[in-house]
């Protein structure tokens, strides 16, 4: 049995996947980057290693990924964590055409064929307004943990409208309407509702074609689910595992190479 592993480094948090040869994922794990980002690329491969009760030598070929992916000293290449989403994507919803990965630090639009390759793609620029960061921010300034914001969102009736475009100045425009005596479920979906504007507008540059597949890790915010579906007014895909498509697609893309030097034919 060959098995691959990929480790996706992002800004905020760390995951790996380990898979078999059928692609079935026999280990992942998760974990907090923080500032030495060569330990959680390590801690989480050990962890995943764990979670399948399998021995590193047993690993074939890793991949290294996300925006730390050359600090995965101990894998044997890297691959942008653009294309490990996409292949991830549709590797676990075969007929996606469009990918949004949302992360801690930036937003993806990415269009790909029915193989997993990318056509196009585009993301936010150097301001972090559309993506998780914003949700980090409206956390902090609300005191509410980043898991409750989505279901809190959800009971709004009359959203506000978030009209600061930095997320420096989100805490602000935040308490500023909590000082106005807006309910903190109405502030809360206007800052949904702004990341969704952003978010779709990148989506329209590379062309939004069903099937949309949503990775990354604000994908486990329910909220943020609910929103972007109403706006485009379609039902997006989103698995249990998107959080960690980065991670499937580097394993993925690592079985391929463990494949061709075993010589299995693919």
């Amino acid at each position: 049995m060959i098995f691959t592993a990929g480790v996706d480094v992002g800004s905020t948090q760390t995951k790996a996947v380990i898979i078999d040869e059928n692609l079935k994922i026999v280990g992942r794990s998760l974990n907090d980057t923080g500032a030495n980002v060569l330990v959680a690329a390590e801690t989480a491969f050990v962890s995943a290693l764990e979670d399948s009760e399998l021995e590193k030598e047993q690993i074939k070929y890793v991949i290294g990924t996300g925006y730390g992916r050359y600090k995965v000293t101990f894998g044997d290449d890297q691959v942008t964590e653009i294309s490990c989403h996409g292949r991830g994507a549709v590797h676990m919803f075969p007929n996606t055409k469009t990918v949004i990965d949302m992360g801690g630090q930036d937003t993806k639009a990415i269009a790909v064929t029915d193989k997993g390759e990318i056509r196009d793609f585009c993301m936010n620029d150097k301001c972090a307004a559309g993506t998780g960061r914003f949700l980090g921010a409206a956390s902090a300034a609300l005191d509410i943990p980043l898991a409750e914001l989505g279901p809190t969102a959800l009971k709004s009736t009359r959203p506000v409208r978030i009209s600061t475009t930095c997320t420096v100045f989100a805490e602000t425009e935040i308490l500023s309407w909590l000082g106005k005596g807006k309910k903190i479920e109405d502030i809360l979906m206007g800052v949904h509702q702004s990341i969704s504007a952003r978010s779709i507008g990148l989506l329209r540059r590379v062309g939004i074609e069903e099937e949309v597949t949503f990775t990354g890790g604000v994908a486990r915010n329910l909220g943020m689910v609910h929103v972007l579906n109403e706006n485009m007014g379609i039902e997006m895909n989103v698995s249990e595992e998107s959080h960690y498509m980065g991670a499937l697609g580097g394993a993925l893309f690592a079985m391929d190479r463990a494949r061709i030097s075993s010589g299995v034919v693919m």
